[in-house]
This record gives structure tokens, sequence and C-alpha cells, in this order.
């Protein structure tokens, strides 16, 4: 079954009430619940190239419905194996309502096939981010229901995986690899009150080695060490993530970890934008940074 957007979706989209919108939240909450009791618990959703082929990866979008549309109406996407978004779905982006309603209805729809990663926008009471205006906008668009809508969203949240595995070959996660790892049970059942849980969503690459506390104000900067360091660990050969404004792409750290950003315009102001098309096959070789940018990254 080909994954896309029902024409009746778009409009609705737009036209949902807040009581259509609690209901599509409840259903998806019933959904990622389940899943998550099928992974004992764990926080991270594994791939296993031995039964899927592609696998489409999108990048923060902020409430960007046009970028999202324009990633589910390219021709290569209907036909993938799976669809991992990486987080940050509302927030700085006047259309965040109407991103939120169609992942959820793809979510609902497709279940399995559409991994819906938590970003640090979609993080626990205790990592707030700053500016939040998501109530402001589902104060906008739904009124004296938008507060109850928030409230279903944010209860949402919790249920969303934090990380997915491609076996032997990708690591993806909304914001970096965390400093002090000893085992892929640290990663992957990482608690949201952990300062692993916090880097998982936080953390941004930077260039070197070592780490040091990240002027967001929470998270840390890693360098190539510990990327090194958490690639052996996780058994893999590239780390994928999010949560950095970029042209579409960016490589770092000599191909070991590759930023992909999915939206464009403010307040980010980038002019291009992207997702991957990834193939996972057994017989394919796993790419870094340098490889995914050349032949998997889709850009405009």
């Amino acid at each position: 079954m080909e994954i896309k957007i029902e024409e009746r979706w778009l409009r609705d989209a737009f036209e949902a009430s807040a009581g259509d919108f609690l209901r599509l939240i409840e259903a998806s909450k019933r959904i990622l619940k389940r899943e998550k009791e099928l992974r004992a618990g764990s926080g991270m959703v594994r791939i296993s190239p031995q039964t899927v082929n592609r696998i489409i990866v999108v990048g923060d979008l902020h409430g960007d419905v046009e970028s999202l549309i324009h990633i589910l109406s390219e021709s290569e996407v209907p036909n993938a194996d799976r669809i991992v978004f990486l987080g940050d779905y509302g927030d700085r982006g006047t259309n965040s309502a109407e991103v939120y309603y169609l992942t959820l209805k793809l979510k609902v729809k497709y279940g399995s096939r559409v991994i819906m990663l938590r970003g640090n926008h979609e993080g626990p009471p205790n990592l707030p981010v700053m500016p939040h205006d998501l109530p402001l906008l589902f104060n906008r668009r739904f009124g004296a229901g938008g507060a109850e809508v928030y409230t279903g969203i944010r209860e949402l949240w919790e249920w969303l995986p934090h990380c997915a595995l491609v076996e032997g070959k990708y690591l993806m996660l909304h914001g970096g690899m965390p400093v002090n790892i000893t085992s892929i049970r640290d990663i992957e059942y990482a608690t949201p009150t952990s300062p692993i849980f916090a880097e998982i969503l936080w953390n941004d690459p930077t260039e070197g080695n070592g780490y040091f506390d990240s002027m967001r104000g929470v998270g840390m900067m890693f360098g190539e060490d510990i990327t090194a360091h958490g690639l052996r660990i996780m058994g893999v050969k590239t780390l994928i993530r999010s949560h950095e404004p970029c042209e579409g792409v960016q490589i770092r750290q000599n191909g070991k970890v590759l930023t992909i950003f999915s939206r464009k315009g403010p307040p980010y102001f980038n002019t291009r934008a992207a997702y991957l098309c990834i193939d996972v096959t057994e017989e394919c070789e796993p790419m870094d940074a340098n490889a995914l940018a050349r032949t998997a990254a889709r850009i405009w």
C-alpha cells in the first residue's frame, strides 16, 4: 500500500474542529502505546535491512505544511517502506496544527511504516523550549478548544520514540550523540529525566574532539571522537540528525554526521530544504554523510 496524503486530509487539516483533532490525537496515542509495548518499553525503533528496502527521512518541519506536502508528493516517497520524521513538527511556523494533523493521519493509517521521533520541541516538562508558540498557534486555530488540543499533544509526546536504528548502517535521532554512553541500552532506554535523553534531543556536533556545554542552555556540543565512540557502540556508520537550520543538508565531522533540515522560511530564512531517500537493503553498503548528501539527499 502506497504511503500518501488523501485529498480530504488536506482540506480537513485546515478545517478540522478541536474535537476532530482530539480524536485523531487519541487514535495516534493508542497506536504509539501499542508499539512501545511491543518494543518492551524501548525508545528505539529498530529497522532491519533484511525486511526494509527504502527509507525516507524528514528533518525539522516547524509548521511548514507546504514542505511536508511537497515531500509526500514526490514520486519516490509513496513506495517507501518507512518514513522517519526526526521531530520538531510544530512551533515557529504558522501551520503547526496542520503539520501535526497530516503527520498524525499518516501514523494512524500506516502504523509502523511511519516513525515519528521526538524532537526538542516535543520535550518533557523538565526540558522546556523557548520561544514556545505552539499554545498560541493552537488558540488561534481552535479558539476555546486550543488549550485542550495542546494538552492532548503534550500527552502524545510522551509516547513518541526518541531514536531509530537501521541495524548495521545508521542511527537517526533529533539532536546528537550523547557524550557518555557505554552500551546501546544507554540510548535505547534513556528516560526523560536523564542527561542522555536531554542530549539525544538537544546536542549539536562541533569539529575537533571532546565536548562542552551548549550555548542553547541544554545539551552538549560533541566532537568527532564522541561520535566515533557512539557509532562503534551502536554498530553503525553514520549519525543522521536534524535540529540545526541549514541549506537542506550539512556534512559534519569528516562525514560521520549528516544534518537534514526539511522546512523553509522565517524565522530561519534558509532558502533550501531537503529530505533523504536511502536504500538500506542488505547488499547496499552504509554511506557516510558525504555519500548520503551526494546520492540520497533531495534538495529543493
